[in-house]
């Protein structure tokens, strides 16, 4: 690294502490603070649900897949989610915006009381709380071991590093300073992809490199399943990407919260879908190239780094690591937002009731406390582990196989289909999911991805639609909410009005 690459980095870190200041004038209420009010555009919208997708993860996890197993990566997880994310602009996208809009409703887990009741939305609530800081670790392992491999720090000082800037940003700005980020990580990732993926045109054949590599590459890298990758691997992602990236994954519900309208969130979520579909490719050649730049790698999650530092000139080093630092600073941020409006909007005022008679002022510090908390507690857990393969291993195994049960009653709680399954089958199926998958890969001891995957899937899903046929527990005031949620609330002029003069204002 060069000192103009340190630059860039530095650069980096104070605009995104900017940020935070800045969107700190627009927090007037815990509203603010988690949904904006619906103050979101479309496209904006959009843009911050795809980034919200990507973390430093990507960089060193999946750039090992596809360094050891080719363009599949792009196939089962790029697409699947492409996929999944199109088909919940149809489904579910109008429903959670619809939620706040009618309902009030703040945090995404904030309705399953009224759906199914109380002792449901707390167990849904601390296992997805748990996951999530679980998860969260994992990414400051990733960023920290990129980090390294640039520029040599220590992975503790890394962790540290973007671990304070991150929680500066997030606790002043709430979703605001999320969803500004993630625009920003949009223009910076766009610059530093596109430069990789010349690189690599350049440093090869260029143009034809884009069809003449595969024959070069080892057999099965231009293939669209390899290896453990198999079609029941690819359908059951498909199925977990289409319930995680539609609201499963709860800060992604934010965003469809946070657009004006039900039909504006349907919008972003059309446009992230074709994000989904477009721009991974531009990141996965380079890395499916890189057995040709930098053959027989000992550590393949190196491989982008290598990648990096082989074919860019100074400068664009640095914006190469201020693209994988705002991946992971910007998920970090909007998954410590939602956890903050769980635990203010859900869990805390179960536990001390004395919390529902807080000022609006209180209920902010309070929002900004939890935020501040969870970042740490997530930062002292990847500080422990010091990155001992726990990257690969949590993100594509433990968070991939239990995302299903959790996420199974909150998704398909909101579709009128499903208005027979009540409590009994909620719980059923997220704790049917989750045994199975503690069976098969603890109990068996099973090494297959597909197995560990899909299984506590098809169980959750089986166990909840099985239940809801069998002992259905329908209720009016549930018919009365999921009937609520099929169009948008009628506006006045007078409402109209007042959003157009927020909007004028912002």
């Amino acid at each position: 690294m060069t000192t103009l690459d340190w630059t860039v980095l530095a650069g980096y870190f104070v605009l995104m502490v900017l940020i935070g200041l800045w969107s700190r004038t627009k927090i007037k209420t815990v509203v603010d603070y988690f949904t904006t009010g619906g103050r979101i555009p479309w496209w904006l919208s959009g843009i911050s649900h795809h980034m919200s997708g990507y973390s430093a993860v990507m960089f060193v996890a999946f750039a090992a897949v596809a360094y050891t197993y080719g363009i599949t990566v792009y196939v089962w997880w790029a697409v699947s989610i492409g996929v999944g994310v199109g088909i919940g602009a149809f489904v579910f996208a109008a429903r959670w915006n619809r939620l706040r809009a009618k309902h009030g409703v703040v945090s995404p887990l904030e309705y399953l009381a009224q759906r199914y009741n109380l002792p449901t939305q707390q167990v849904l609530a601390y296992s997805g709380a748990a996951l999530k800081v679980v998860d969260i670790a994992s990414k400051w392992v990733a960023i920290a071991v990129l980090l390294n491999g640039f520029t040599g720090v220590p992975m503790r000082w890394g962790i540290l590093l973007t671990g304070v800037v991150t929680m500066l940003y997030a606790t002043l700005g709430g979703l605001w300073a999320d969803v500004l980020t993630d625009f920003g990580q949009f223009v910076i990732q766009a610059a530093a992809g596109i430069a990789m993926f010349v690189g690599v045109l350049r440093h090869l054949d260029g143009v034809p490199t884009l069809w003449k590599m595969w024959d070069q590459l080892p057999e099965g890298h231009g293939d669209a399943l390899n290896g453990p990758y198999t079609p029941i691997f690819l359908i059951a992602f498909l199925f977990i990407k289409t319930f995680e990236y539609n609201g499963g994954m709860w800060n992604l519900a934010q965003r469809y919260m946070a657009a004006p309208s039900g039909s504006e969130a349907k919008r972003s979520a059309l446009l992230s879908s074709v994000l989904w579909l477009v721009w991974p490719l531009v990141l996965f050649i380079p890395m499916c190239a890189a057995p040709l730049l930098v053959p027989d790698l000992g550590k393949p999650e190196q491989s982008y780094v290598e990648l990096a530092q082989l074919l860019l000139p100074s400068g664009l080093i640095g914006l190469v690591l201020a693209g994988f630092f705002s991946h992971t600073m910007a998920m970090v941020a909007s998954d410590a937002n939602v956890i903050s409006s769980v635990i203010t909007r859900d869990l805390g005022p179960v536990l001390v009731p004395k919390l529902r008679q807080l000022s609006d002022a209180g209920i902010l510090k309070f929002a900004r406390i939890t935020t501040f908390t969870f970042v740490t507690v997530s930062m002292l857990i990847a500080i422990l582990t010091n990155g001992q393969g726990v990257v690969l291993k949590i993100v594509v195994d433990l968070v991939a196989a239990t995302m299903g049960p959790i996420s199974i009653p909150l998704m398909l709680g909101l579709l009128p289909w499903f208005r027979r399954c009540g409590s009994r089958a909620a719980i059923a199926s997220w704790a049917a999911g989750l045994i199975v998958w503690a069976v098969v890969k603890w109990g068996v001891g099973s090494t297959d991805t597909t197995l560990v995957v899909a299984l506590p899937l098809a169980t959750s899903l089986v166990v909840y639609v099985g239940l809801g046929l069998l002992m259905p527990e329908r209720r009016d005031s549930v018919d009365t909410l999921l009937d609520s949620l099929n169009s948008d609330p009628v506006e006045t002029d007078e409402v109209l009005a007042r959003r157009a003069a927020a909007a004028a204002a912002d």
